[in-house]
């Protein structure tokens, strides 16, 4: 199992460059299972917790947490920015999140509550010259891995 301090343990750059990106706008985004399989899509809010863990929450019965108990697989998207027209490679990037979510105790109100063990964490930005986009990807286990597409 790897945790968000797992990352900020390895790779400390790297987790400050996507921590920012989810910290540009308080909304994200999060792909859960559906009953059927299909995909749901639902914004959500992420807490980067003083413990190092990764988390993010629902109100008490919202079908995203009833997803996740049936399912706990998790893709999070950062809240997104358009690359600047005039200076693309001044663009930041683009931050994902996939993993398990593990639920913990409900707070006073019944709300949800998941803990976000990582399987895979991505920041994709615009190259320099912005011909190319530059991904780094993280996975436990391999670590820190840089590649450009064209």
């Amino acid at each position: 199992m790897a945790w968000w301090s797992d990352l900020v343990a390895s790779e400390p750059d790297f987790a400050a460059r996507v921590r920012a990106r989810f910290a540009v706008r308080k909304h994200g985004t999060m792909a859960t299972l559906r009953r059927d399989g299909s995909p749901r899509i639902s914004g959500t809010e992420f807490d980067f917790g003083a413990d190092g863990q990764l988390r993010l929450g629902s109100m008490a019965g919202a079908r995203k947490a009833l997803d996740l108990r049936r399912d706990p697989r998790v893709a999070l998207h950062c809240p997104t920015e358009d690359a600047p027209e005039d200076d693309p490679v001044s663009w930041d990037g683009d931050a994902k999140v996939a993993g398990r979510a593990h639920e913990e105790p409900p707070g006073e109100d019944g709300s949800h509550r998941f803990r976000i063990e990582l399987t895979e964490v991505v920041l994709t930005r615009v190259g320099d010259p912005p011909d190319h986009l530059v991904i780094e990807s993280w996975h436990p286990g391999r670590g820190l891995e840089r590649r450009e597409r064209r």
